[in-house]
């Protein structure tokens, strides 16, 4: 995928209280703007109305990253990473799902952001089961020198929007990458028809529980500052 073997987000969630509990990185400012919460710390987070936040700055050699919210689905984030290779973060919200795939009647959410025309990173869903075995993303867009772990499957048409498919392994779970085949910086997509055709359709994995469903930006380099914001987001499943 043209950058270093990655951990799964998921795990250091898991594990950032005991590993970093209370670490800042950077001694930046979180950005001006009239806002609820706001974070320059490695691993911080917290619930706004029914959405978690994380800065979630995992990489090494990262720099200095803040995030500020008006609320779990309207909040920004001020990155400055070196410009090398590997991806130092991903600032994300969540929403818990936790229903199996062929209870789920339904599964989607909406978007809107606002990227950088520098840098390089990708806009995207991180959809993970409840056991973290599998990891699916989504990149509705991206933006310089990064690209899908895995070799390529194909193009499919699905959730209302066309990819390019990725299939590979990190050492701790399964990865499959799902790159939009032109950028978007709005839109809506339909979650579970991808996840039925990695279920039904490939068989690459069983009627697993939805857990995490997270949007946010993985970020490899942001030289000198750079701003990413999500306008707007929503998740919803039943």
């Amino acid at each position: 995928m043209g950058r270093q073997t990655r951990r799964t987000t998921a795990l250091r969630l898991l594990l950032a209280p005991a590993l970093a509990a209370g670490v800042a990185v950077g001694l930046t400012s979180a950005p001006a703007q009239a806002a609820v919460w706001s974070s320059c710390e490695q691993w911080g987070n917290t619930t706004l109305n029914g959405y978690t936040l994380y800065n979630n700055i995992w990489g090494s050699g990262a720099g200095s990253q803040c995030v500020s919210a008006d609320s779990g689905t309207k909040w920004s984030v001020r990155a400055d990473h070196p410009n090398t290779s590997g991806i130092k973060s991903y600032p994300n919200s969540k929403k818990v799902i936790g229903k199996p795939v062929d209870s789920l009647s339904s599964l989607k959410s909406s978007y809107d952001v606002t990227v950088p025309s520098a840098g390089h990173y990708n806009s995207s869903y991180d959809i993970w089961d409840t056991d973290y075995d599998y990891e699916i993303m989504l990149w509705v867009n991206h933006h310089g020198d990064v690209g899908p772990l895995g070799t390529p499957q194909g193009t499919v048409t699905r959730g209302g929007h066309t990819w390019n498919v990725y299939k590979g392994s990190n050492g701790h779970n399964e990865v499959f990458s799902f790159l939009r085949t032109s950028d978007s910086s709005a839109g809506t997509v339909d979650i579970l028809p991808i996840l039925r055709w990695i279920k039904e359709t490939k068989g690459w994995m069983g009627n697993e529980t939805i857990g995490d469903v997270q949007f946010g930006y993985e970020i490899s380099g942001s030289a000198g500052g750079l701003d990413f914001r999500t306008n707007s987001l929503t998740v919803s499943g039943s």
